[in-house]
């Protein structure tokens, strides 16, 4: 970890960005590092809420550029939860992965919320409603994906990682487990991407080194 603390910053001189990367400014080392779900690639973890307007901002650009994603990088999202209210909008995320219907409708659900003012993200039984009349499905279908065996795992998660990350809020970018950055931190969305791709790059030559 301080090795490659220690290259990035030796780089940092060396690369061209709209925002020139500073360590406990525009990212941080996270001690101890978080496990990761993909050992042999970069794993990138964006901590979302829907609520969260810069989320909403955030998301396409996110989405460009994980339409690109190299062989070696994979990139998931985790609703964060740092606190009570929002967990029926981490709820409805994973409820729409359990359907089958996160590619269909996490956008436009945003949309909803943001754009359309048409939905609660504090609501659970409002989110209910969306996901099954948006995805045509049953009530009670997706009342159970709301409320399936494994979502009290989910959201324990989902707890630990925005906390263990030390991340203060979001939308949070963890690259690989070692290092959290933030559109507030980067200075915006595109400084965002160009930081996490800078940084992914970095831990990309560590990992061939050894």
């Amino acid at each position: 970890m301080k090795k490659l603390l220690l290259s990035l910053l030796l780089l940092i001189t060396n690369t061209v960005l709209a925002v020139q990367p500073e360590p406990g400014v525009n990212f941080k080392a996270i001690e101890p590092s978080i496990a990761t779900d993909s050992a042999d690639k970069i794993e990138v973890v964006e901590l979302f809420w829907y609520g969260c307007i810069h989320c909403y901002h955030m998301d396409p650009y996110l989405d460009k550029w994980a339409d690109k994603l190299p062989k070696d990088v994979v990139f998931k999202r985790v609703p964060a939860i740092p606190r009570k209210n929002w967990a029926p909008a981490a709820k409805a995320y994973y409820a729409l992965e359990t359907l089958g219907l996160e590619k269909k409708l996490h956008e436009k659900l945003f949309d909803a919320i943001h754009k359309e003012k048409s939905v609660n993200p504090d609501d659970q039984a409002g989110l209910t409603k969306w996901v099954a009349v948006n995805g045509k499905l049953d009530t009670a279908e997706v009342d159970a994906a709301f409320n399936s065996f494994s979502m009290n795992a989910k959201l324990s998660n989902s707890f630990n990682m925005f906390k263990a990350a030390g991340a203060t809020g979001v939308p949070s970018i963890i690259i690989d487990g070692r290092y959290l950055t933030s559109s507030t931190m980067a200075g915006g969305e595109q400084n965002t991407i160009d930081l996490m791709n800078y940084i992914i790059d970095n831990v990309r030559k560590d990992k061939t080194k050894k």
